[in-house]
């Protein structure tokens, strides 16, 4: 262990924990790796017995030398803090350099969602900065005040691959700038991560990508879980009380299970949620989802944004997850606003797949009691029709026309979207509007199963 991203979580551990003994004497062990000896020496010295107990023998620092290791780390801290604001002061001359003329201030568009996250380690939230931003450190510092005190200790400025209007979650994102609010006196501490944007030498951006793929995980467990109870209250008109309401046996399956953090997240999801609705912010959403209603057409928003953390930080919330199938590209895309969450490769019936707005009305797993048949693994029903988004035991058809209508989807593409997408989510079925790259990440979205989902009393005639 001697990466940027040990050190890095190292040091997130023993703020968090610090009368950890064995945490300190670790993170003294990276430094000491990475050629920092006095910062080493401080937390060996931190570490006490248990630096004893592994080197056999006392740190040879006196408790005076230990005194003297403080002032010196409280020496470089102001050192550092003094670098910063000079960078800061001169990000924000810059910012009145190229204000507009009329001393408007640019402020990100409202309709982007503002988001947090579990706060399993320290809350994280991520500034996403649109490609034809020509200011993209100004957007970023306009949002953090736009957010105030509830913007999250450590925020990411970041652009994503966009690509004909859309912005891929899983592409190349490159990203700017961490902004971290130190815990005692709020004081802001900033790394630039990009050179093409600062001008400059950059920061190393090995922790901060570490963290990045961790928070979108994250985040696409939010995504889902928030998705999930605003579907649950379209449908039974009621709040669920706990995250168990929404994880039931066959045919009031909301989702499919549960995954890690979901549990911490409700709550908050549920606080969120209940006050968008009764404060009339509830955006761009669908109609209702009974069976036999016609779904609203949503559109994707003009997104600018904060992503973040648990809850929704501007007093609107965004429209929860749905699913675009493009027939002129066989693509079908799980998307969050104006973000492909995931992009699959499917197999449609051309003229036979019917264009327009539909819902998922059912979710079963094995339909005909079979994870090999005609229809594969798992099976969505589209507002109650013959129509559906399922797999299929012909995997050579995938890309192609030659179902009698219905999306057809390879096995671990289906059942991630199976767990990924609630009870209730819109589809929409278009020609030409998707791109063509596909977005499958190594580590599938995976939810744990704790019901049964199966529906054995069914015969089901798809239009396969």
């Amino acid at each position: 262990m001697d990466s940027p991203e040990d050190i890095f979580y190292l040091k997130q551990f023993v703020k968090q924990h610090p009368d950890n003994q064995m945490g300190w004497y670790l993170l003294g062990k990276q430094y000491l790796a990475s050629g920092k000896e006095g910062k080493a020496n401080y937390c060996f010295l931190q570490a006490g017995e248990v630096y004893d107990a592994f080197e056999h023998e006392s740190h040879p620092l006196s408790e005076s030398q230990l005194l003297l290791v403080k002032e010196w780390g409280q020496r470089q801290r102001k050192k550092r803090r003094l670098r910063k604001t000079g960078t800061l002061t001169a990000l924000l001359l810059l910012l009145a350099v190229l204000a507009p003329a009329n001393g408007a201030q640019f402020i990100p568009n409202p309709s982007e969602p503002v988001v947090a996250v579990d706060g399993s380690r320290q809350p994280v939230g991520v500034v996403f900065i649109p490609r034809k931003e020509r200011n993209p450190i100004g957007s970023a510092w306009n949002s953090l005040v736009a957010a105030g005190k509830e913007a999250p200790q450590l925020t990411y400025a970041a652009r994503l691959e966009e690509d004909t209007g859309w912005r891929h979650w899983k592409g190349n994102t490159r990203l700017l700038m961490a902004v971290e609010k130190e815990e005692i006196n709020g004081k802001l501490d900033v790394d630039m991560l990009d050179s093409l944007t600062c001008s400059c030498e950059p920061t190393d951006a090995s922790a901060a990508e570490a963290e990045y793929s961790e928070w979108q995980e994250r985040q696409e467990t939010h995504w889902t879980l928030a998705s999930a109870v605003f579907h649950y209250e379209r449908k039974y008109k009621k709040w669920p009380q706990r995250l168990d309401d929404l994880i039931q046996p066959y045919p009031n399956n909301v989702i499919s299970g549960e995954r890690e953090g979901m549990r911490a997240m409700f709550p908050e999801i549920l606080k969120k949620l209940k006050a968008a609705k009764s404060s009339g912010g509830s955006g761009n959403l669908p109609a209702s989802t009974e069976t036999g209603s016609e779904p609203a057409q949503t559109e994707k928003p003009n997104a600018q944004s904060i992503v973040g953390s648990n809850g929704i930080l501007d007093k609107q919330w965004s429209a929860p997850l749905s699913i675009v199938v493009d027939k002129s590209t066989h693509r079908l895309a799980v998307v969050q606003g104006d973000i492909i969450v995931r992009s699959y490769k499917v197999g449609l019936g051309g003229e036979e797949t019917p264009e327009g707005s539909f819902y998922i009305s059912e979710k079963v797993r094995n339909p005909n009691g079979r994870d090999d048949g005609d229809f594969g693994s798992r099976g969505m029903t589209l507002s109650g029709t013959l129509y559906a988004i399922h797999g299929t035991d012909e995997p050579d058809s995938i890309g192609k026309d030659e179902s009698l209508g219905c999306v057809r989807m390879g096995k671990e593409d289906v059942e991630e979207l199976f767990d990924m997408v609630p009870l209730g989510t819109i589809v929409q079925i278009k020609n030409g509007t998707l791109p063509n790259k596909l977005q499958q990440p190594k580590e599938r979205f995976e939810l744990v199963p704790s019901q049964n989902e199966t529906n054995p009393a069914k015969v089901y005639k798809w239009l396969t």
